[in-house]
């Protein structure tokens, strides 16, 4: 028997369907085989699926493969091409359209159920994650349970040991918190570790830190570092000296340390003082507090900008007054220039001005004079002089009464210094003899707060940066002698740069 290849039988195979639709008889002759076994090989190809023309009464008992092979071929006939395919295959056109609806069923079937099976495959992801949390977080919670319960056992007792105990007290605050930090890590919540424990949580916080004793009955160690009774002792001894008995602290420490002695700090005078009950508010003067400021003009040195105003000063007669005229420096805060006169006028004020200029020989320079909006100072008068004498004139804003702070500041001094005569001046000599000794302690004598505690005349003339030198030598001495009483740098005494007239307002105040 002749044994054809598989090409053989391909190529055979593809004369019977369309377009050649060759019958057996037919290859038979061509190709010469017996028709026996092209029938055969024909039931063979139908079996698989391949369409094939053949004698059949209907369709329906073709192959589901070889009805789908049957639609894909038909596919792209015409109404023509598909009537002759169907005569030749013994096909109603019915049929295959019937079959070519199936198969878009079929799809449009198979559309939906991916759909509805990946539905379902979320759902099912959902509930599992879901399932897994609810697993882990009882879990965690029978861990922390485990946890909880392994700590009320070693720790029972212990807090109440603690409260009754002092000696012993950083030894048994380390045990509890060590006994803590094993509870979290075997899966206990801190806050709810603390409540078996029987502590709250910072007090835990601060045991990992300091487990010292903090309640205010226990009883503390003295700090290496704190000042001795002789040393307290001193400190109030020197405050109440006839010298220094009208001065702050802060007036005090500068003095000293121009002489060349250092107590302690100012905070530790102010502390000394607190403690003995010698740190009371006195005077007429109320509390200072933070006022914010406009910005204007800055000054870098003398003799650049001045700020000037006039203050009344009462006579011992009711309702007669005298007018202190004051120029002030904002660099230096010296008092360039001042009279006393028994009225305002802008004519005192252009003679002032100008014998302020002549004597600090600023003469033809960019001086700003600042001052606020009262008559003398808008007057013709004060204004041509300033032109003359090229003075650019500045005037705080209108209906704003801390636009000048600096004469408002000097004024406070000079009024609630304790030789201020509360009950008047006799007449204006007097009123002129008591404000030209103020001027010269102010400017000569006065240690001025804003300034580093020099005084004006110092600043003024440049000699502030020579004297803060030797404070500061002189604290980094103190420091090197006593490194314990010292947690960070010494007191600032590094000279003051710019100054601004009226500082942008970021909680700064008048100086």
């Amino acid at each position: 028997m002749e044994k054809y290849s598989e090409e053989r039988k391909a190529e055979v195979l593809r004369k019977m369907l369309p377009p050649m639709n060759c019958s057996i008889k037919e290859l038979a002759k061509q190709e010469g085989i017996s028709d026996v076994t092209l029938y055969a090989w024909r039931r063979a190809a139908k079996m698989e699926g391949i369409p094939v023309p053949g004698v059949v009464r209907t369709g329906e008992d073709w192959s589901a493969e070889a009805k789908l092979a049957t639609v894909i071929e038909t596919a792209n006939l015409s109404e023509i091409e598909l009537s002759e395919y169907c005569r030749g295959k013994g096909l109603y056109v019915e049929q295959v359209k019937e079959w070519y609806q199936a198969a878009l069923d079929g799809q449009e079937r198979a559309l939906v159920s991916r759909k509805a099976e990946l539905s379902r495959t979320r759902s099912d992801n959902k509930q599992i994650k879901s399932l897994e949390r609810e697993l882990a977080r009882k879990e965690k919670a029978l861990a922390e349970t485990a946890a909880l319960l392994v700590l009320s056992k070693k720790s029972r007792g212990r807090s109440g040991e603690a409260t009754r105990t002092t000696d012993q007290f950083p030894q048994i605050a380390k045990s509890m918190v060590l006994l803590i930090e094993e509870a979290v890590e075997s899966g206990a919540r801190y806050e709810e570790a603390c409540k078996v424990a029987g502590i709250d949580i910072r007090t835990l916080q601060r045991w990992r830190h300091r487990p010292e004793d903090g309640r205010p009955e226990a009883v503390h160690p003295m700090p290496l570092h704190s000042l001795t009774d002789k040393e307290k002792e001193e400190i109030l001894e020197v405050v109440n000296q006839p010298e220094y008995k009208s001065l702050p602290p802060s007036q005090i420490v500068p003095r000293l340390a121009d002489k060349g002695v250092y107590l302690a700090s100012e905070s530790s005078f102010y502390r000394v003082m607190s403690e003995a009950g010698q740190n009371n508010h006195r005077g007429r003067a109320q509390k200072s507090r933070k006022v914010p400021l406009p910005t204007t003009h800055t000054a870098t040195g003398p003799n650049q900008v001045w700020n000037w105003d006039i203050t009344y000063l009462p006579s011992r007669t009711k309702g007669l007054y005298y007018y202190l005229y004051m120029f002030e420096d904002v660099y230096s805060r010296n008092a360039v220039a001042y009279e006393v006169h028994d009225e305002e006028s802008g004519e005192h004020a252009a003679r002032l001005v100008q014998r302020a200029v002549m004597s600090q020989g600023c003469w033809g320079g960019s001086l700003v004079l600042h001052s606020d909006n009262g008559s003398p100072m808008k007057s013709s008068t004060l204004l041509a002089k300033l032109h003359n004498l090229g003075i650019t004139p500045s005037r705080s804003r209108p209906r704003v009464s801390n636009d000048n702070p600096y004469a408002e500041s000097l004024f406070r001094t000079l009024k609630y210094c304790p030789q201020w005569p509360s009950k008047g001046f006799e007449s204006l000599d007097e009123a002129r003899g008591w404000v030209r000794h103020f001027v010269s302690w102010y400017n000569e004598e006065h240690c001025h707060s804003k300034i580093r505690f020099v005084t004006p005349g110092q600043r003024h003339r440049g000699e502030d940066q020579e004297i803060l030198a030797k404070r500061h030598a002189l604290y980094q001495t103190a420091k090197e002698k006593t490194p314990r009483r010292w947690t960070g740098q010494t007191r600032n005494w590094a000279p003051i740069g710019e100054v601004q007239l009226n500082p942008d307002r970021k909680n700064q105040k008048a100086a």
